[in-house]
């Protein structure tokens, strides 16, 4: 660890470098180098697996409306078709009560759950990333907001001790020039 990293430390979160973690330290490295800790991440992404691509699209497409609609479409179809045999309107292949659409639905559901929960688990992945790295960037606008305040601090204490002392000098020579003008 560099003295800049572990005076950063002490100075703005007022502890021993070696008691912080990984974003922390990262945060004060930055500092340390002048380097932005903020980034892209849709750019800096890891590579996604053709698996994983394929999860996040069928989690997209069956979360859709267009997959409801759909869907429903397709139920009222086939129940209108092999309802018919209720009318006595011919030979169906799935004759009331539905069971095989009830095992089509059911195995729908139990491909699909897993693949839309695998979709999720990666997004809520993202997000922790993410919130990892906004606690990162807001840490270090802090730790700079505080520099920037010690700066502007040591100006006023630097310009107010300028100030007394061009005072000092005025009342110096106001006394100085006010006894020889009167005596004269």
């Amino acid at each position: 660890m560099t003295k800049s990293v572990e005076e950063l430390a002490q100075r703005f979160l007022g502890r021993d470098a070696r008691e912080l973690g990984k974003r922390e330290l990262r945060v004060l490295r930055t500092m340390a180098e002048r380097q932005p800790v903020s980034i892209d991440l849709h750019t800096a992404e890891r590579p996604d697996g053709f698996w994983d691509r394929l999860a996040d699209h069928v989690a997209a497409v069956g979360g859709s409306w267009s997959f409801i609609f759909g869907f429903f479409i397709v139920l009222l179809a086939w129940v209108t078709v092999n309802g018919s045999a209720l009318l006595g309107r011919g030979l169906v292949f799935d004759p009331y009560p539905f069971i095989f659409l009830n095992l089509m639905l059911s195995m729908l559901a139990a491909i699909q759950a897993p693949i839309i929960m695998m979709s999720q688990n990666r997004a809520a992945d993202k997000d922790r990333e993410a919130a990892a790295h906004d606690y990162e960037v807001n840490l270090r606008a802090e730790l700079e907001i505080m520099r920037l305040h010690e700066k502007m601090d040591a100006m006023r204490a630097e310009q107010l001790a300028t100030l007394i002392r061009h005072q000092s000098e005025m009342l110096e020579l106001m006394r100085g020039g006010g006894g020889r003008g009167g005596g004269g």
